[in-house]
């Protein structure tokens, strides 16, 4: 793994609050806060409801942006600008190895059939540090 693709890595493969934004039906923006993490291979992972206004929108437009890595001005070393496509899963293995028990909160179980795992895929990441006004940037295949 190269330097950039690993320092992406270790902001993102924790648990943390993530923005998505979709793009509705009339082609307006639309943001939320969810919970998500990265894998190695620095794709996104957040679950949701099936029925949700969020499902809904990248079914009808995949294309997403997401941002995250700043909890607090006091704390902020770095953050992350990601542009992506999104896709849906009710897949059993994507659904197993998401769950953790905090989601009994919103799920029955991780067999709740409106339980889903969205999947982003990034095509470009801006990785931005304090003090630098010029992001490092990492395109996917790189």
């Amino acid at each position: 793994m190269n330097d950039l693709k690993q320092r992406i890595y270790d902001a993102a493969k924790e648990m943390q609050l993530i923005n998505v934004a979709t793009v509705t039906e009339d082609g307006a923006p639309w943001v939320r806060y969810v919970m998500g993490k990265a894998g190695e291979d620095l794709t996104f992972r957040f679950c949701t409801h099936l029925d949700s206004r969020k499902v809904k929108h990248i079914e009808n437009n995949p294309r997403v942006h997401i941002s995250l890595g700043v909890s607090s001005l006091e704390t902020a070393q770095h953050w992350l600008q990601v542009q992506g496509t999104a896709e849906v899963s009710v897949d059993a293995a994507e659904r197993n190895s998401f769950w953790f028990d905090d989601l009994k909160n919103y799920f029955e179980s991780k067999d709740d059939p409106n339980y889903c795992i969205v999947i982003i895929r990034p095509l470009n990441i801006e990785f931005g540090s304090m003090g630098n006004m010029t992001p490092e940037i990492w395109e996917s295949g790189s």
